[in-house]
This record gives structure tokens, sequence and C-alpha cells, in this order.
């Protein structure tokens, strides 16, 4: 039994008020700026929020206080100007904040648009779990890719205001590892930050019915070994319907880490895509998390895809 969609937000219109928040590590102005300019060109009208450029005076790697990017994340999202909550950037940081957030708040407030990826998986996780509303894994507004290439920008540019153009997503390069086709409800992010998770007590308790989705970054091929180990020997993967990878940037000779991908993901016995074509890749697509899709992956060595059901937004 496939478990239940989760909450959709609303897609944004021109004029859309965008709070941005820098929930794991800090952004330098001079890529956040750049970042704005781009989402201010597409009719919306971002705000970072007071901690956004922080920087923690002992832990250079964290975007100042856990508290106050606590407080960013819970003010944004409790403002009812606020269309929607963009990350600046991920790093290190959001294990440390995500339990001094309001949940209950934050359901209580509704569901909104949340874009993130790598660190903010666990804010995915959260978001998906504690509060029950379907979030955005696409790029985040200092990264080098959504400044620097138009796919990326497009991407998410075309899920926030026309989700129903972006349904099937998958890169000319996408294909089958493990042949099939299979049905979901769309979850992950970064494998390392999912593993991290487990024994937490708001982990994801099953994998039952779920479309996983990984991906890393500067992660050697043992590493992902031991990461994906991990999450087989727990049990974390039980159930799981289908598994689509994206990027393995910095992770080695990608052969090597195909290899490990096959031997770890193969006896699931489902199917299984590689390059599907979202990360920390030169090229991040956009794609919803706690929508229900199909996982195509021929077996003739055609192009593999994801195609959501429904529109990322409503």
């Amino acid at each position: 039994m496939t478990p239940a969609p989760l909450t959709r937000p609303a897609r944004l219109r021109a004029g859309a008020k965008v709070a941005v928040v820098s929930p794991s590590g800090p952004v330098p102005a001079d890529r956040l700026e750049p970042g704005l300019d781009i989402l201010r060109g597409w009719g919306l009208d971002p705000v970072p929020m007071p901690h956004v450029l922080d920087a923690h005076r002992g832990l250079d790697y964290l975007a100042g206080s856990d508290e106050g990017r606590a407080r960013d994340l819970l003010d944004a999202w409790c403002d009812p100007s606020v269309d929607a909550v963009i990350c600046a950037r991920g790093g290190y940081g959001a294990h440390r904040m995500v339990d001094l957030v309001d949940w209950a708040a934050v359901r209580a407030a509704g569901p909104k648009v949340f874009v993130g990826y790598s660190d903010i998986t666990v804010l995915h996780e959260a978001f998906a779990l504690r509060a029950g509303f379907a979030t955005l894994h696409g790029p985040m507004v200092g990264t080098e890719a959504f400044l620097k290439d138009p796919r990326t920008q497009e991407s998410l540019r075309a899920t926030l205001f026309a989700p129903e153009t972006v349904r099937t997503l998958g890169l000319e390069e996408a294909r089958a590892l493990v042949p099939g086709r299979a049905r979901g409800i769309t979850y992950g992010g970064c494998v390392s930050l999912l593993a991290a998770d487990l024994g937490t007590p708001h982990a994801r308790a099953s994998a039952h019915g779920g479309l996983l989705l990984i991906e890393d970054t500067t992660e050697d091929p043992y590493s992902l070994d031991r990461i994906l180990t991990q999450l087989l020997r727990s049990g974390a993967l039980d159930g799981v319907a289908g598994v689509a990878c994206g990027s393995w940037a910095g992770c080695g000779p990608y052969e090597k880490v195909r290899a490990v991908l096959a031997d770890r993901l193969g006896p699931l016995g489902v199917p299984v895509v590689e390059e599907l074509g979202f990360g920390h890749g030169p090229t991040g697509l956009t794609v919803p998390l706690g929508v229900p899709a199909v996982l195509d992956a021929p077996a003739d060595g055609g192009p593999a895809t994801l195609t959501a059901e429904v529109p990322a937004l409503l």
C-alpha cells in the first residue's frame, strides 16, 4: 500500500514574497545578491531574513547561532505575507537547529513553497514527517549552479510558476541501473544526511511505498558504501518501491561510484535509475518531494524518467 501524498503548497505568482534563509552554512554576500537578482527578474520579491548573512563566532562553518537560524525559518514560515522560503545554501548545520523549530507552529501556519538541497535534506524530512508538507528539492540562491546554469534556473522557475509543465524529469543521460517501472511517493535528498538521521526521535520509520531520491558530494566510494550499508542494515530501505540517483560530484571516478550503487542497491530488487539530474552537479533539476510519481527505467537503454502524477504545486 502506497502512503498518502503530502499536502502541496500553492504555486507562486508575480509579486510573491520569498523569504531567504541560511539554515546551515554561511553564504557570502557577493553570491547572495546575484541570486536575489535572478528571483527579482522572475517578478518575485525576495526578502533575506535577519540572520541570512551571519557567521558563527567560533565555528565558521555555521551561518550564525543555531537559535538564530531556527528563528529565521520559523518566523518566515509563520509570516502570512510570505509565500515561499528558499534556502541560500547548504553546507552543514541543519541537524543542529531542526529540533529548535516549533513544528506545531509550522503545521498550524500551513504549507508554503520550500526549496533547498544538500544539508537541507534534514529539513525536507522534517517538513514531511513533522508537518506533512510536500517540498522542493531544488537549487539555492547562493549556489554556483543556480547562478550560472540556465537549465537549473529554468527548472526551478517553471516548477514555481507552471508546475504542470515540468512533471516529467530527467536529463538525457539518465538510464536504468536496474530496469523496471515503479510508483510511489517521492522522498530523499543527500544520502549521507538520510543516514545521519537514523536513530533520531523523528527519523523516517519506513520506506514502504516510497520512491527514494539520493545524491551526494565529496563522499569517496567506500564512504558511499558505508552510508548505503548503514541504511540497508537499519531497515531504512525496507519496502522502497524504487530508487532514483542524481549527481555524485567529487565522489571519485563515476565507474567506481556506479559499482557501489549497483552492488548495494541492485539486491533490493526494485528499479534503480542513475544520473537523473538533481543534486550537486552542474545542472540541478528541481524535483518535488512528497508527491506520487512513476519511475521509469527502460530495459532497452532508453532515457529514464521520473514523472510526477500531479504538479508539484497547486
